[in-house]
């Protein structure tokens, strides 16, 4: 007979959440394994003594963990996303009939916390990877890329001259009023002011040219601040924080630089951090070593190695690394060269000998592009009836020599990159590090940073990472348990086959 069914709203039902989300629900299993209460100490100072209550710190930072384990960067599709899944209202401890914060709350209250308190969050999270064994801490892969910032590129502004600032900023604001809204211009007066000296300025022009000449074609070139632009004559007044970066083959955009360290061993976010895209990658290496080391410290964890790209490459960082007692393995720059070719240095006397036998000696130590380098040079003399004298210096009058102070750091680390060894890890790097920042991305609601200033970057940054970790612990416990099950049911298999048949039944 056809069954056909009727709905009729009830006035009255029984129900309870508990019962309609099943045991191996992600978030069921989530909400039995976090623990954020130790929030409501932390935060209790941000709070007065009377008036209405304010959101629950623990809803609001599962509420956040959701909009990144769902891939939602907008906190009011978030609101309309909760409010229709049961496990997730389950996971917030939210009755079906229990209105939702407004999304509003959520951003004054990101805002209102501290970017220690996300960094804590993240910390806490990471001490649950390390206690379920899926963090070795030994060898550490780190790398960095460029996160698109909540400011067009139409925003920016020119940087003037600090005598002409007050002048143009009357003009602009003349202009702002007769043609479009009035703009705030959140930038400090500094950032206003250009900086790049009269060289600077015509390199700028330089590639000005080119690009007008070479790359106007490329995607994203004609959006308004696409060409032409600099970080030293450009600024964003809606964002300050953010900076403009291009990666080849890419539009300009204005981006915050996410860099994150990954363990080998089950590629558990250790480190997470935003900084300025406007800088090297080289330049923030040693700041993230100190925390990272520290952090590690703390968990009873010992740091080994590290494995990162060409990036990261320079003679200070190396330095620094075998001070820290750290085994790198990074590819050099491009740039670097160990000596001319058929020249030998000799260490005890710090000369460079040339193929003709004449010294090519040691004259100063100059600090070239934020690059300590040891200069050296023949005497004219040695190099004026030279036979080889157009080959090796043109139309030069001696041979000079400018090398790096960390040489023998370049070299040493140079072998362990070419070594089988080296091969290898290259390869670990590869595919730990780099997969990571493909699922921050594209499934962990990192693809934009959807807030303003570098410092509520941070924050988002800290906490899609955390909940990467958490996707990463669960994944490993529910492997473990059926891992554990099927040896249980083999080893009863086993002993039945011995035995013969118990009398008492199988628990799994």
């Amino acid at each position: 007979m056809q069954g056909k069914k009727l709905y009729q709203e009830k006035l009255f039902s029984s129900f309870q959440l508990s019962h309609r989300v099943p045991e191996n629900n992600f978030y069921r299993r989530l909400k039995e394994v976090l623990d954020l209460s130790f929030l409501y100490k932390q935060t209790d100072t941000y709070y007065g003594k009377c008036g209405q209550k304010s959101i629950d710190p623990v809803v609001f930072y599962k509420l956040c963990l959701v909009g990144y384990l769902e891939n939602i960067i907008s906190d009011r599709k978030l609101m309309e996303h909760c409010s229709m899944r049961l496990d997730i209202l389950f996971f917030l401890g939210f009755d079906i009939d229990e209105q939702l914060p407004w999304h509003s709350t959520l951003s004054r209250t990101r805002q209102l916390f501290p970017e220690d308190l996300f960094e804590q969050v993240f910390t806490h999270v990471l001490s649950m990877c390390v206690e379920k064994g899926i963090v070795s801490g030994h060898t550490q892969a780190i790398d960095s890329a460029p996160i698109k910032a909540n400011a067009s590129m139409d925003s920016l502004e020119l940087k003037v001259p600090e005598e002409q600032l007050e002048a143009y900023l009357q003009k602009a604001r003349y202009q702002s009023r007769e043609d479009r809204k009035p703009k705030k211009n959140k930038a400090p007066e500094k950032q206003q002011t250009i900086t790049a000296s009269k060289r600077e300025l015509q390199e700028i022009e330089s590639r000005n040219r080119n690009w007008k000449k070479n790359q106007d074609q490329r995607p994203g070139a004609s959006n308004k601040g696409a060409k032409y632009t600099s970080n030293k004559t450009h600024y964003s007044p809606t964002d300050p924080d953010a900076r403009i970066s291009v990666k080849p083959g890419k539009a300009r955009k204005l981006n915050y630089l996410n860099n994150i360290s990954v363990d080998t061993a089950h590629h558990v976010i250790t480190d997470v951090k935003a900084y300025h895209a406007d800088k090297k990658d080289s330049q923030y290496l040693q700041d993230t070593t100190k925390r990272l080391k520290q952090r590690l410290k703390e968990q009873g964890l010992l740091w080994t190695t590290l494995l990162a790209d060409a990036g990261y490459s320079s003679g200070e960082n190396y330095a620094f690394l075998e001070k820290e007692n750290i085994i790198s393995y990074i590819p050099q720059h491009g740039t670097y060269k160990g000596g001319p070719a058929g020249f030998i240095f000799c260490k005890e006397e710090n000369y460079w000998l040339c193929p003709q036998g004449k010294k090519v000696t040691f004259r100063k130590r100059k600090m070239m592009k934020n690059s300590l380098q040891d200069h050296y040079l023949t005497k004219r003399s040695d190099c004026k009836n030279c036979p080889t004298k157009q080959k090796c210096i043109g139309k030069g009058f001696e041979k000079k020599i400018a090398i790096t102070v960390y040489k023998d750091q370049y070299e040493r680390n140079n072998k362990r990159v070419r070594s089988k060894l080296g091969k290898i890890m290259k390869g670990k790097r590869q595919s730990t590090v780099e997969p990571v920042f493909g699922t921050l991305t594209q499934f962990m609601g990192l693809r934009k940073i959807n807030t303003i200033g570098i410092a509520q970057a941070n924050k988002v940054m800290h906490m899609s990472a955390t909940a990467y970790n958490l996707k990463k612990m669960l994944k490993f416990m529910s492997k473990t348990a059926e891992t554990m099950t099927n040896q249980a049911i083999s080893h009863f298999a086993i002993l039945k086959s011995i035995f013969g048949s118990f009398s008492f039944p199988l628990r799994t």
